[in-house]
């Protein structure tokens, strides 16, 4: 049986260096970034420049053809919502991030390709958090309205609702530009499953003040071992059938393990493409949560010992 041919955007980066492990064993990749080396200065293997940024889709199409999927890492600049005051800094980098998924899409329908898996984040949903984490709220649902009060975030629900309009077919057509000599294919739907990662790290509850258990609640629900996102990735990828009620090739999953803490919902990731998460927050950190718990206590007794009358 032969092996998917799977182009990987931003394969240098972070996230992506999580998921390459598993998907070097599976499928022949075509690795794409704009440098070839990782965050520590380590050439990725097979790592080739491309700038998918650049409107003329020429330039890297053939990147694209015969590919079965694209798993979309890709990521310009840095405009985390908490680093600097430069707005308009932050809007350009988004726009050129906005840019870059329109090509990504626009290419993959005009070379054929099957599959868009986007990275996306928890953030085009975080206006909620802070409403789960004061009790104002309970959980999120990957289908309802998407809401974020920064550009990262709103950049995040621009990949996914753009991604909705390829996968309904109704204003995707593949360009005059189309060089392959294939047949165009007007209106065909490209599948797209948009996946919103949480905390890739091991870190979050370890970083938390000691006692800060709504720092240590939040770190708890968004964590996602390496293996659980390899398999969200793996399956989102190979799941045959990935329509909506409405036949619309078009999926939203929360990248969570299966954590007790979780305030997103994995439900629909269990059903369309059957991820089985093998990991969960609460049995990973166990001894740093008993460490919170003790910290929280001992603090809220000193406390009441403080506040008795003398």
């Amino acid at each position: 049986m032969s092996r998917r041919r799977v182009v990987v955007t931003g394969a240098a980066g972070k996230v992506a260096g999580q998921v390459l492990p598993a998907l070097r064993e599976r499928y022949d990749l075509v690795l794409l970034d704009v440098r070839t080396t990782d965050r520590s200065g380590a050439e990725v293997a097979g790592a080739q420049i491309a700038d998918l940024v650049d409107p003329n889709r020429d330039n890297y199409r053939h990147y694209f053809q015969g590919a079965d999927a694209i798993a979309h890492f890709g990521f310009v600049g840095s405009s985390d919502p908490t680093a600097g005051n430069d707005t308009d800094l932050r809007f350009r980098n988004e726009m050129a991030n906005v840019q870059m998924a329109y090509n990504v899409y626009q290419t993959a329908l005009e070379e054929g390709v099957r599959r868009v898996v986007v990275a996306s984040s928890n953030h085009a949903a975080d206006y909620y958090e802070p409403l789960i984490l004061d009790g104002k709220m309970d959980f999120v649902d990957p289908n309802g309205r998407a809401l974020s009060d920064n550009y990262y975030g709103w950049a995040k629900e621009v990949y996914e609702h753009l991604g909705f309009v390829f996968a309904t077919g109704k204003q995707a057509r593949p360009s005059s530009a189309f060089t392959t000599g294939a047949a165009p294919q007007a209106g065909r739907q490209l599948e797209v499953v948009q996946i919103r990662i949480g905390g890739p790290r091991e870190t979050d509850v370890e970083a938390c003040r000691l006692g800060d258990l709504r720092c240590m609640r939040r770190a708890l629900a968004v964590y996602i071992s390496d293996r659980d996102l390899q398999q969200l990735f793996i399956k989102s990828i190979e799941t045959e059938d990935i329509r909506d009620e409405q036949g619309a090739p078009f999926q939203i999953f929360y990248g969570v393990s299966g954590n007790s803490h979780a305030f997103w919902s994995i439900a629909n990731a269990r059903k369309v493409i059957g991820y089985a998460p093998e990991d969960n927050s609460e049995i990973r950190f166990q001894r740093e949560i008993a460490a919170h718990i003790a910290a929280h206590i001992a603090a809220h007794q000193q406390q009441q010992s403080d506040n008795r009358p003398a």
